[in-house]
């Protein structure tokens, strides 16, 4: 397996790898949405608008290929804490028929390298308290640091990273995208 930056030409097998990922969290033929059914697991949505949008840093997607096939990605954003730069991470996803064979871990530790080798300061996402600890996050209240939507705070997460300053405290504001879901 190698992990490298997502191509141009990689986002139709990103979007594979997304609805694959997450398709087994959705009823079949679709969930409720707000009043709307979809079909396509948010992720999906959510990568393509990332991609129009100025947070997007495309040295941050970075995909896992094993036999010239895109098995899995990740990717980071740009997001503040007040005035403060840093980044978010998601989504991340792993081909159904891959996960539990170590790719999701190999893409969480290629990026939080990556962005740590950028001298970015941290790292936040919502996501699993089982999972993502074994990166290095943290919940996020313990360093001072809460998302802007209260009903995300049991899950948020932050990852410091070797550029971190205890001064950045407040709340986390996310990409435009991650709002408009």
């Amino acid at each position: 397996m190698l992990i490298r930056r997502e191509r141009a030409t990689d986002a139709d097998a990103v979007a594979a790898v997304h609805r694959s990922a997450f398709a087994p969290h959705y009823a079949p033929g679709g969930r409720a949405a707000g009043t709307a059914l979809v079909d396509t697991p948010p992720e999906v949505a959510l990568l393509a608008r990332l991609r129009t949008d100025p947070g997007w840093i495309p040295t941050l997607s970075m995909v896992a290929v094993a036999d010239e096939t895109v098995i899995g990605h990740v990717c980071v954003t740009r997001a503040v804490v007040g005035p403060f730069p840093v980044l978010a991470l998601g989504p991340i996803g792993v081909l159904a028929e891959r996960q539990r064979g170590g790719t999701g871990s190999a893409l969480m530790h290629a990026v939080v390298g990556a962005a740590d080798a950028l001298d970015e300061p941290l790292i936040g996402l919502l996501g699993s308290l089982d999972y993502y600890p074994r990166f290095g996050f943290q919940p996020g209240e313990r360093l001072g640091i809460v998302p802007d939507r209260p009903d995300w705070a049991s899950h948020f997460q932050i990852r410091p990273l070797t550029a971190y300053d205890s001064q950045i405290l407040g709340e986390f504001r996310y990409a435009a995208p991650f709002y408009e879901l």
